[in-house]
């Protein structure tokens, strides 16, 4: 049996292609199965040192992901020797990613893109996996899609148990259990207690934090070269614009330390500070960075600074969503920002530090396959890099037989 330890988009495609496959897998959630809709229900309580946006759940962040499919890291990783080529192109067209019809753009996108061209820039259409057939505009992509609109990775969990995989929620693994120099297993606990539950292949998928906590807690060196993906909201005031209720982050700009997509954030009506000012009255860009990965997780918590580089990245972004938005319309006067929080964590199991090019660990059977892999930030949203770098991992545990990384006749698969 294959134990996978995380629901996220890492676990899930594993899981999809591994019991499709005829081979017993076993998934392991540390939140519950939730209604997609009511996902935002389940965003992890932010920390007084740093905001990460991030859910614990069956599906886990992918549900209130923006439905963003942006294709990188190919040429970054491929000087690590990681071809992941092949597995984009599959990725793309098993999530459907493509640019949405004109008739899901809403005003302030079109002012967005209008604004941009007319001062220089090339903003294009986000690549995007949701379906336009469900899809109603709302903007609320990052609270669940009432209308189940896009792709998450609640999708592919359901396939992985229709072939056959086993789930169990709200469920926390605790400790990966070594031997000499090979898994043996993991340590869980939930509302019944806690126990060992035995398999000599597991993958590790429960996202950068976690999983380096879990590696932590196992004696195994992780948690350090850590990246957020750190982004400001900055938007001012054009009365009815009605961006609030568009789909979210229809349109990118590509900049060379940045990115730029419309995002509508609460947080700015509360910095207006003027309560004549409706939600409906705001347009506002993302900034995002590829941040230094000078991050790491302490006795699990995160410790994070931002490096010069950093602040100057977030300023020239910020200056060039500015000029965007007065050229838009927007009232100078009314320009306010967010505070700075964290989009994508991951690099805390970096391949050619933590894990090998095949994703395993120095202990053989272990694998890691979620953005704790990643050895450089990616300064945009990694959930098509990551299926990649996954859907390429059940490939090779698929060709080379899972029975040469664990014994999968043991039983071990009774429920908690």
């Amino acid at each position: 049996m294959v134990l996978i330890i995380g629901s996220g988009v890492g676990g899930a495609i594993i899981g999809m292609e591994l019991a499709k496959s005829n081979i017993s897998v076993t998934i392991i959630e540390k939140g519950p199965f939730c209604d997609v809709n009511d996902s935002y229900k389940y965003y992890d309580e932010v920390d007084d040192y740093l905001d990460l946006s991030k859910t614990t759940c069956v599906g886990g962040s992918s549900v209130v992901a923006a439905g963003n499919g942006v294709r990188i890291l190919e040429e970054e990783l491929a000087k690590y020797n990681v071809n992941i080529s092949k597995e984009l192109d599959e990725v793309e067209e098993l999530i459907g990613v493509h640019q949405m019809d004109d008739s899901h753009f809403g005003e302030g996108t079109k002012k967005f893109i209008e604004a941009a061209k007319s001062i220089g820039l090339s903003p294009i259409k986000m690549p995007k996996f949701i379906r336009e057939e469900d899809c109603k505009p709302c903007g609320k992509c990052a609270w669940g899609c009432p209308n189940d609109a896009k792709w998450s990775s609640q999708d592919f969990i359901k396939i992985a148990i229709e072939n056959g995989a086993k789930l169990i929620d709200n469920t926390e693994v605790t400790e990966i259990i070594t031997e000499k120099d090979s898994v043996k297993g993991v340590k869980v606990k939930n509302s019944k207690g806690s126990k060992i539950i035995e398999s000599d292949t597991v993958i590790l998928a429960a996202g950068a934090i976690d999983s380096a906590i879990i590696l932590q807690n196992s004696g195994i060196k992780a948690g350090e070269k850590l990246f957020i993906d750190p982004f400001v909201t900055v938007g001012g005031v054009i009365k009815d614009i009605n961006y609030n209720s568009e789909v979210t982050m229809n349109a990118l700009i590509v900049g060379g330390n940045f990115v730029l997509a419309p995002h509508y954030s609460v947080i700015l009506n509360n910095n207006v500070n003027d309560d004549n000012i409706k939600k409906s009255d705001i347009l506002s860009i993302m900034v995002k960075i590829p941040d230094d990965n000078h991050g790491k997780i302490v006795n699990g918590k995160v410790i994070k600074e931002n490096t010069p580089k950093d602040v100057r990245f977030l300023a020239e972004g910020a200056a060039t969503a500015g000029a965007i938005l007065v050229e838009a319309g927007v009232d100078p006067k009314t320009i306010v920002s967010t505070h700075l929080r964290g989009a994508h964590p991951g690099g805390t199991a970096a391949i050619g530090d933590v894990v090998d090019t095949n994703l395993e660990t120095e202990f053989k059977g272990l694998f890691v396959s979620d953005a704790s892999v990643i050895p450089e930030a990616p300064g945009a949203p990694p959930i098509v890099a990551i299926l990649a770098l996954s859907k390429r991992l059940s490939k090779y545990l698929i060709k080379n037989g899972v029975s040469n990384f664990g014994d999968t006749n043991k039983k071990n698969s009774e429920n908690l």
